[in-house]
């Protein structure tokens, strides 16, 4: 367990006062072992300690960590960037009361695509559908590039593959052994300008930092996408991928004892694109996360202010 420094410290090079509206008492708020969330979690401390007036404890955690304190503990206060798809005890807790989703971290959701990148459709828009891909295999040399093994999206990519007969269509599929493979041969195709036809997710710091075409699957069909989902089921088949539910979550206690900091939590929430960009910013320029955070705080002021009650915007409007 640690306390968040202010990131004012950044933004000023000297520690700034603490709110004058100190009504605000102790908060816990979860930060997740991923950039993105580490980012929503440093703008969320940052706002609770100088906009409310809260004493802020940021608590390392990931996915199962938080939901399992969540449901034996009651803590931490906030869970921002909570994946409930891979946390399904959020919604016992939530029917029995004790956890509620106060905002979407993403205003898309969690976003999965198969990809082209935008000079090839430029030059040929069929390949921003499935069967101009499948009719038009050399255009994409001939290549798609999928999940490694122990991927969630392995098993629905291969579903996919099987579905629409890419290696019968003349396109091999390929699996990369890292998740930096696939982003690095993503990068590479793009930098030079090459053909390239592959997996990948969102918001995620290569859809912030290249400009590729999300493939049209055809309609989402949630019993094909779970067939799919799922090694056993034989019957696979043609179906888009869903958005995931992405939450800021805190517990009722929070909400019932912080209403206005409750009220800050309800308002989180990032663009899709927005939160790409901000990551490729923090890939590119090799930076920490607080410097991320304080990227986004100096760069997004008007978006931010307006999560903020009238009073915390009144502690805020002054610092930047």
């Amino acid at each position: 367990m640690k306390k968040r420094s202010l990131y004012a410290l950044a933004l000023t090079g000297a520690m700034l006062p603490m709110a004058a509206n100190a009504e605000c008492g102790d908060v816990s708020v979860a930060e997740m072992n991923w950039t993105s969330g580490g980012i929503i979690t440093g703008v969320t401390a940052f706002l609770l300690e100088q906009g409310y007036g809260c004493n802020v404890t940021v608590i390392p955690s990931a996915t199962t960590t938080a939901i399992t304190s969540l449901a034996e503990n009651n803590e931490p206060d906030v869970v921002p960037e909570l994946w409930v798809n891979s946390a399904p005890v959020f919604f016992r807790l939530e029917e029995e009361g004790r956890v509620l989703k106060a905002s979407d971290s993403f205003s898309d959701g969690g976003t999965e695509h198969w990809l082209v990148p935008d000079y090839l459709v430029e030059e040929n828009p069929e390949l921003a559908t499935i069967e101009g891909i499948l009719d038009n295999p050399d255009a994409v040399d001939g290549v798609f590039h999928s999940c490694p093994d122990g991927w969630g999206c392995r098993i629905v990519s291969d579903a996919l593959a099987e579905a629409f007969d890419l290696e019968g269509n003349g396109i091999e599929v390929f699996h990369h052994g890292s998740g930096e493979t696939l982003a690095g041969a993503m990068a590479s195709a793009y930098e030079n300008r090459e053909p390239y036809f592959g997996y990948y997710w969102g918001p995620t710091a290569p859809l912030g930092a290249y400009n590729y075409v999300n493939v049209d699957l055809g309609p989402y069909d949630q019993a094909i996408h779970d067939c799919n989902q799922d090694v056993d089921c034989n019957e696979v088949g043609v179906s888009s991928f869903p958005a995931a539910d992405v939450f800021n979550v805190v517990t009722t206690d929070f909400a019932d004892r912080e209403p206005a900091a409750f009220g800050l939590i309800q308002n989180v929430s990032f663009e899709n694109d927005q939160m790409s960009e901000l990551l490729a910013w923090h890939g590119d320029n090799n930076a920490s996360v607080d410097e991320a955070v304080v990227y986004y705080l100096q760069n997004n002021q008007e978006q931010w202010m307006s999560w903020l009650s009238d009073d915390a915007r009144a502690n805020l409007e002054d610092l930047f």
